[in-house]
């Protein structure tokens, strides 16, 4: 995983130090998500998350949008579970809808597990063409005390993020790295902390970069 964001940066640096940038946004991310386990292998997660700006040139502590969604998947193998769900975003001055499909698939191996995420979503805004996205990440989480992660325990997460986005005729591409520490509060709650780098716009100026210190928190029902 070091090794992939290594030869990420050694590719993408040149190409970003001959194009015009943007001034890198800092900001929070908090988030909640529930999920719950249903009969006959189904599930349903549900997950609020707001971004709120902190500074970018200067201090600039303001709201920017709240997500709201709704997923429900089924495992359809012992590794792989299919999820389709809906998403509604509220920013200070405009509503957005977006309609979710994906495939996971997570190998789980001693004291570490690893996957793999396929993504297709649909974005419907009053005003604005539709925007389609295909997205891939690639996550591991390693347990820091013991070959699984129990009540009391810390964990680590790594993930990297691709994302291929069609609006009309303008296309994009955004590369997300996430590094973030857990703590497993119970046994169907956990914390994470940590940060999330996002550069998009590689295929047109300016380039936007963006780091979000998350804070997130999971239940499990």
């Amino acid at each position: 995983m070091r090794k992939g964001m290594y030869l990420l940066f050694l590719l993408t640096a040149p190409w970003m130090l001959v194009k015009s940038q943007e001034a890198v946004l800092w900001g929070l991310m908090p988030s909640v998500n529930i999920s719950k386990k249903l009969p006959k292998d189904w599930s349903l997660q549900s997950k609020a998350e707001s971004r709120i700006k902190m500074y970018q040139d200067e201090a600039d502590f303001s709201y920017l949008l709240t997500d709201l969604s709704l997923t429900t998947g089924r495992k359809i193998s012992l590794r792989t579970t299919l999820t389709a769900g809906y998403l509604i975003r509220v920013e200070p001055d405009a509503v957005s809808h977006r309609t979710i499909q994906q495939l996971s698939v997570v190998n789980r191996y001693t004291g570490f597990s690893l996957s793999h995420r396929l993504a297709f979503d649909q974005t419907f805004q009053k005003e604005e063409k539709a925007e389609y996205r295909f997205r891939y990440r690639i996550s591991g989480e390693k347990s820091l005390q013991g070959q699984s992660v129990d009540p009391g325990e810390f964990y680590v997460k790594f993930s990297n993020e691709y994302l291929y986005a069609v609006q009309a005729s303008t296309a994009d591409l955004e590369i997300r790295l996430t590094a973030v520490a857990g703590y497993a509060l119970t046994p169907g709650a956990k914390l994470e902390t940590g940060p999330e780098y996002r550069v998009s716009s590689l295929f047109n100026d300016p380039v936007r970069q963006r780091i979000w210190i998350g804070i997130h928190l999971f239940q499990t029902l």
